[in-house]
C-alpha cells in the first residue's frame, strides 16, 4: 500500500486533537510528535481542506474537529494526507516496461483489482472511532 508517514502523522495528529478541550496549532502538535512543523502544517492544511479539521485564527486559534469521530473515514484521513487515493499496487508507474504491454491486460490484473476494491471499502469503512477503541 502506498501509504506514508503522512497518513501516519495525520493520524496521530487527529488523535491528539480528538482528545484536546481546545483549538491546537500546529507548532504544539509538532512539538508533542517530535516532527517536523513545516510538514505537519502541510499536512493538517490537507485535513482541512477536506472538511476533516477546522482551522481557527487568532492568538487562541488552532485545529478542531469538524465532525464526530464516528463519521471520518480513514479513506478520507489518507486521501487528504497523502494528496492521493491510497493503491495496493500502481501499474501506471511500469508502463514503459510492463512486459504485457498496456495497462489491466497482465494475468493478476484481476486479483489487483479485486483486492484494491476490498482496501477501498475497507478503508472507507473503518472510521476514526473505531482505530481510537481498538
Amino acid at each position: 500500500m502506498l501509504l506514508t508517514r503522512a497518513s501516519e502523522y495525520a493520524l496521530l495528529a487527529l488523535a491528539i486533537i480528538k482528545n484536546s478541550d481546545k483549538p491546537m496549532g500546529a507548532e504544539q502538535l509538532a512539538n508533542d510528535l517530535c516532527i517536523p512543523k513545516s510538514f505537519l502544517a502541510k499536512i493538517l492544511q490537507g485535513l482541512a481542506k477536506a472538511s476533516i479539521l477546522e482551522s481557527k485564527k487568532g492568538a487562541h486559534g488552532g485545529f478542531l474537529l469538524t465532525k464526530e469521530t464516528s463519521s471520518i473515514s480513514i479513506a478520507s484521513i489518507i486521501i487528504a494526507a497523502e494528496g492521493k487515493t491510497p493503491a495496493v499496487f500502481d501499474c501506471t508507474q511500469y508502463t514503459d516496461t510492463c512486459p504485457n504491454g498496456s495497462i489491466g491486460s497482465c494475468t493478476i490484473s484481476p486479483f489487483l483489482n479485486t483486492f484494491q476494491k476490498k482496501i477501498d471499502t475497507f478503508l472507507q469503512d473503518l472510521t476514526l472511532e473505531d482505530i481510537f477503541t481498538q
